[in-house]
């Protein structure tokens, strides 16, 4: 699997951390529980370029449970937490491309090597499977 991370000792803490973030967020675990079930994104590669936290994280494992293919880059080095990208990396085999205070070299480095991984959005088909399914219910 490709990554480039900071340092892969991170990951741990990052972990603690997203499931932390996961339990302030019911409806992504909602959803998430409703994708491992249908798998609506089974065959599907999808990319994102985001800021790389706890609540992206969370984002990008619910789309995974979803059955997608996920990858992951920073969209700002300034704003990117090194243990969350490793996490990713290690406990969820997301290849995730962020490292916190990258150099531009590395930055646009990292953008070609993910977009040469083929990855494309298909915002369609996730946009026509949210229109066809039932609004999730929120427990009280």
């Amino acid at each position: 699997m490709e990554y480039d991370v900071k340092d892969m000792k991170l990951a741990d803490q990052g972990k603690l951390k997203i499931e932390w973030a996961e339990a302030t967020m019911p409806v992504l675990r909602l959803i998430k529980k409703r994708f491992l079930k249908e798998k609506p994104f089974k065959g599907l590669r999808m990319t994102a370029c985001l800021h790389v936290t706890t609540e992206t994280a969370n984002l990008m494992k619910t789309l995974q449970a979803g059955g997608a293919d996920v990858r992951l880059c920073a969209s700002n080095p300034l704003s990117t937490q090194d243990e969350i990208a490793a996490s990713l990396v290690k406990h969820d085999g997301i290849p995730t491309f962020a490292i916190k205070g990258e150099d531009n070299k590395t930055y646009y480095r990292d953008r070609l090597r993910h977009r040469a991984a083929g990855c494309r959005a298909r915002h369609r088909y996730a946009r026509t499977w949210f229109e066809s399914h039932a609004p999730l219910r929120i427990p009280e």
